[in-house]
């Protein structure tokens, strides 16, 4: 056994099954033994304890103390492969974080898919007062015994995407915890495996190539903290965002921009314009052809927005799909003209200055990662290659075949379609990027203009910096961690049951983990659907402090959250609903959220304290709330 003592903390290895644990006061934090540290390849599947040379020593510098180890030599399939790494595990002295770094020296023999680093901790009790924190969309409160399974977490885990918003998790157990942040998550992501009913809940980290390599160190910080809970977690993320310069507020943000403030207190109503299903599409219905297609005009719109208007609704935001000719998810980025069948220019145009007269605001869809072959400038040269020369592409959505656009491309063609539209006199207030911030960042391999995942999200938020320099607020499909700094609304940031078809088991407490980091830094418009006489998500948009959708048309049937069925409501009453929240919004949207609560510890009664002193109480089981 190796120790290391470092100002009250202690690490130690065990040499034989290279098990660590980290002590801290009287907490014991012990990384499970029959969770093998492994590396999957290609190849085959390759174990740290395989490695034909392992040797540890104590790792000193200038700020931290700890252990590293050097792991070199593999047999796989009978032939000896050179491949070798390091790891530290180190505490700084400055802080008392623990930090675990994953360091390749030599690449050759092995052709990587994941590396499974630092492991997952022992955190086997049945017991409610042990739970995990996951950043599955806005949030996961996982006890140890929740009778859901948990596993297979949507885009696999990945962080930066809706699998993970933010790149942490957390686990506490009577009140002790700790947090692991990964500093480096661009091609990182997380996993857990929780069974009915407990006992249990093993959660880790994972690690995979860019491009093709580990080129880079892979690091992980973990702070552990006593007398804690979800909110002290939330809180110990947003100081490090904000130690890293990355917490940008809507305050802030309002100072380069003052039509954020004019956002803050709207009505979000999601129409579109016009849908055209390809023959080619997974989305084609051969047995309801007419079903494939649908057009409104520009003037039917107008005479919506005006209806609304009438009824009394002051503050909206219109978000306008398939306003180009293509059609709704068709031949981007070559998304043009504006569509002659519903008015063309002049409709569009009429429709924008209506908006503009009833003191609207007004934004379009628009995309710049899905590249559809049949663009009138598509060029295979300019679609994502990976490391190993192909091209992925699907034909899930509407417009058929695709490929992704090198991101390295986006801004030019966001620079060319956002100049199209000023010339033709349409003002915009907003603009949303589709999937740039729900997906993964992409790779690409072509030597002409290569990009890492970290490239991509740079390039991503480029987009979005455009369209701020021309008075445009850019949004994007969810939230993620790196967007929070360019971005200013999203289309939503939900729940992760939101987005399952109503009535699916919960898979755990939903807690509002990224709004007790960013509350304030992002407007996030919610699902305002009375799914069932018991489950209405207009209480999770007051207890988030969020604003509302009035009206939410989904562009696919059954898809993203938009489900048949549910109670319905007139205009009237959506007009009535809606205002409840868009006043608490536009009391609350730059305050943080500084506490959430379960109140009385039931998972029924939630509690939501912002800086302002607003606190919202919602009692699901009763289906009430009270707003002080």
């Amino acid at each position: 056994m190796m120790m290391i003592d470092v100002n009250g903390m202690q690490i130690s290895l065990d040499e034989k099954s290279l098990s660590l644990s980290v002590k801290k006061g009287d907490q014991i934090w012990k990384f499970r033994e029959d969770a093998k540290l492994r590396i999957e390849c290609e190849e085959a599947t390759v174990y740290f304890e395989d490695a034909q040379t392992i040797s540890h020593k104590e790792f000193v510098s200038g700020v931290g103390r700890g252990i590293q180890s050097h792991y070199e030599g593999f047999e796989v399939n009978g032939q000896q492969i050179p491949y070798a790494f390091d790891t530290i595990v180190w505490v700084e002295y400055a802080s008392g974080n623990v930090f675990f770094e994953w360091i390749p020296l030599c690449e050759e023999g092995l052709n990587i898919k994941r590396v499974y680093w630092p492991g997952e901790m022992e955190f086997e009790e049945a017991k409610d007062s042990w739970y995990s924190l996951l950043n599955w969309q806005q949030g996961i409160l996982l006890p140890n015994t929740w009778e859901t399974e948990v596993k297979n977490v949507v885009f696999d885990g990945f962080f930066e995407t809706a699998g993970g918003y933010m790149p942490w998790y957390s686990q506490i157990r009577d009140r002790e915890g700790y947090i692991a942040i990964c500093l480096t998550p661009w091609n990182a992501g997380w996993h857990v495996e929780h069974p009915e009913n407990g006992p249990y809940t093993h959660v880790g980290m994972h690690f995979e190539p860019s491009l093709g390599k580990m080129d880079y160190r892979r690091i992980v910080r973990y702070t552990f903290l006593e007398d804690c809970d979800h909110n002290d977690m939330c809180k110990a993320y947003r100081a490090y965002v904000k130690e890293e310069g990355r917490l940008r507020t809507l305050a802030e943000k309002a100072i380069q921009n003052p039509t954020i403030n004019d956002l803050i207190g709207c009505a979000f109503v999601h129409k579109g314009i016009k849908t055209s299903v390809q023959h080619n599409s997974s989305f084609y219905d051969p047995e309801n052809p007419h079903k494939n297609d649908n057009l409104v005009t520009f003037e039917q719109r107008e005479k919506e927005m005006r209806e609304l208007h009438d009824l009394g609704v002051k503050k909206l935001y219109l978000h306008l799909d398939g306003w180009a000719q293509p059609g709704y998810d068709n031949q981007h980025p070559d998304y043009y003209p504006i569509c002659e069948e519903a008015g063309g220019t002049e409709g569009m145009k009429s429709l924008v200055d209506t908006m503009h007269e009833l003191g609207y605001l007004f934004g379009i869809h628009d995309q710049y990662r899905d590249y559809y072959l049949a663009a009138e400038t598509y060029d295979e040269h300019y679609a994502c290659q990976l490391a190993d020369g192909t091209i992925p592409g699907h034909d899930r959505w509407a417009g058929g075949p695709q490929t992704y656009l090198c991101g390295t491309q986006a801004p030019y063609y966001v620079k060319r379609n956002f100049g199209y539209l000023e010339e033709k006199g349409i003002q915009l207030d907003g603009a949303y990027l589709d999937v740039f911030t729900c997906n993964e960042g992409d790779e690409c391999a072509n030597p002409y203009h290569r990009m890492t995942r970290r490239d991509c999200y740079d390039y991503r938020a480029l987009c979005f910096r455009y369209l701020l320099s021309k008075g445009i607020l850019p949004s994007s499909e969810e939230v993620s961690d790196w967007c929070v700094p360019s971005m200013v609304m999203c289309h939503y940031a939900p729940y992760e049951f939101m987005m399952e078809k109503p009535g699916t088991p919960k898979k755990g407490i939903p807690v509002p983990l990224f709004n007790l980091v960013y509350h304030d830094c992002l407007i996030e418009p919610w699902m305002m659907d009375k799914v069932s006489e018991n489950e209405d998500y207009m209480l999770y948009a007051v207890l988030n402090g969020g604003a509302p959708y009035i009206v939410r048309d989904g562009a696919y049937p059954n898809t993203d959250g938009s489900f048949d069925g549910g109670v319905k409501f007139t205009l009237e009453e959506q007009r009535d609903r809606c205002k409840i929240v868009s006043d608490l919004h536009e009391k609350v949207a730059k305050c943080e959220l500084v506490r959430h609560e379960l109140v009385d510890g039931n998972i029924q009664v939630q509690r939501s304290v912002f800086s302002d002193g607003t606190t919202v109480t919602v009692d699901f089981e009763n289906q009430t709330y009270v707003i002080d």
